[in-house]
């Protein structure tokens, strides 16, 4: 695989450097009619300018690339950026200009959109947020990705832009949404529990490998009903990891020989039971 990594720093950019000039640069280079995954970093002052000029370049040049099959729209440090200051746009306009795309990971959740999610061959969608909006959710519940084998998204909190609830969630695991999903991820969540006893006896874990629900605050609530449901016995991997679960409980988990992994124990601040997901900044 042939990868290549664009990023314009904050010095970069205030000397004129430009993202759209980078991918320009590159679709004219020898080897763009190789390059299998490309990464956009720092656009340049990411907190300010959103990734509008990116999509269009991208666009415009997209018959340059055309072996591309993995592409990362955001990939920055927190020095960069902090993942909820990275503004994005709407980003659907990359599908149909790049229709052998297999992988699609965004980080930052501010103005994003996908208001047109419709892609044959996408097999991985990847949001990275401190907070996804529900509007998100609902374009992607909207979306047509029969082919989706992996769905991962990082919810957050309502500080960061997570304005949904679990009623936001339920149109994603709905029987038939995606059909060829193995790996669910909705994780980095403050509403981890809920999520948990909703997906614990629901009919899409009849089709998962593996379910993801890591890096937020899951508690023994929520971990109760898992252990309780018979369809999570047919995983192959259940992601528990970052959590507020007791010891009592994990020591169950450990008895129980499922394929979980319930490391990174967390502890609540105080007697008010305050708990955070991992990414809140």
């Amino acid at each position: 695989m042939t990868e290549v990594k664009l990023a314009v720093g904050y010095d970069e950019y205030e000397d004129g450097q430009r993202m759209n000039t980078e991918i320009e640069r590159l679709s004219a280079s020898p080897e763009a009619a190789q390059l299998t995954s490309l990464i956009i970093g720092d656009w340049g002052q990411a907190y300010e300018n959103s990734s509008d000029e990116v999509v269009e370049a991208l666009v415009k040049h997209s018959g340059s690339f055309p072996a591309l099959r993995k592409l990362f729209i955001g990939d920055m440090s927190f020095e960069e950026c902090e993942i909820s200051w990275i503004t994005q746009t709407d980003l659907s306009p990359l599908l149909p200009a790049y229709p052998e795309l297999q992988s699609l990971t965004i980080q930052g959740g501010t103005d994003l959109g996908l208001s047109k999610l419709q892609h044959d061959k996408l097999e991985e969608l990847i949001i990275i947020t401190g907070g996804l909006s529900k509007k998100v959710l609902a374009e992607i519940a909207a979306g047509s990705l029969p082919n989706l084998r992996r769905l991962e998204l990082y919810l957050g909190v309502d500080n960061y832009g997570f304005d949904g609830s679990l009623e936001d969630l339920l149109p994603l695991i709905e029987p038939g949404k995606f059909p060829q999903l193995t790996y669910l991820g909705l994780k980095n969540s403050e509403i981890q529990d809920e999520i948990a006893e909703a997906l614990a006896d629901a009919p899409i874990l009849d089709q998962l490998h593996t379910l993801d629900l890591s890096l937020g605050t899951l508690s023994d609530k929520g971990a109760e009903v898992l252990l309780a449901s018979e369809r999570i016995k047919k995983l192959q991997a259940l992601n528990l990891s970052y959590h507020y679960m007791s010891d009592n409980m994990i020591t169950r988990w450990r008895a129980s020989g499922l394929p979980v992994d319930v490391s990174d124990q967390q502890k609540s601040d105080d007697d008010e039971d305050w708990r955070y997901p991992s990414i809140t900044e």
